[in-house]
């Protein structure tokens, strides 16, 4: 069986490109954390409610592939799946691909854009020294997610 992904969709706005109405290289990793925020919220939890428990998340690691561009009104989607989820930490995958069926590559499937395996920390937010998540999302996490 595959891990279950969770689907944030977007639309490029003229804000998220260059000159040339291509995506800035670096609004992909925004458009990675709406998406883990997206998908945090889907759970039931608010980041600033986390937050006001003294809990915020943390990028640690990321490493990312381009592949094609997109531009200005396109329309995406961000599939997000959890690769591994430990204590303090879990490790994403995520894809931005386009959202038009008709734009596909060469065997068919949707049009990868870019990709990235993102690290994401559990931080105490007045250290910022990692901590573990509550057992509650730890629970949640394995069960549903890993």
């Amino acid at each position: 069986m595959s891990k279950p992904e969770f689907i944030l969709p977007i639309r490029v706005y003229y804000e998220d490109t260059d000159v040339a109405g291509v995506v800035y290289y670096a609004n992909y990793l925004k458009f990675y954390e709406r998406a883990r925020t997206e998908w945090l919220r889907s759970l039931g939890y608010d980041q600033d409610v986390l937050i006001e428990q003294g809990l915020a998340f943390a990028v640690a690691h990321v490493d990312a592939r381009y592949f094609a561009p997109a531009r200005f009104n396109d329309a995406l989607v961000v599939k997000t799946k959890i690769l591994k989820s430990r204590r303090a930490s879990v490790i994403f995958h995520q894809q931005v691909l386009m959202a038009d069926a008709d734009v596909t590559d060469e065997s068919g499937e949707q049009k990868i854009l870019n990709e990235a395996t993102i690290k994401v920390a559990c931080v105490d937010v007045n250290t910022m020294i990692p901590k573990s998540m509550p057992d509650y999302l730890v629970e949640e996490i394995a069960r549903d997610w890993c």
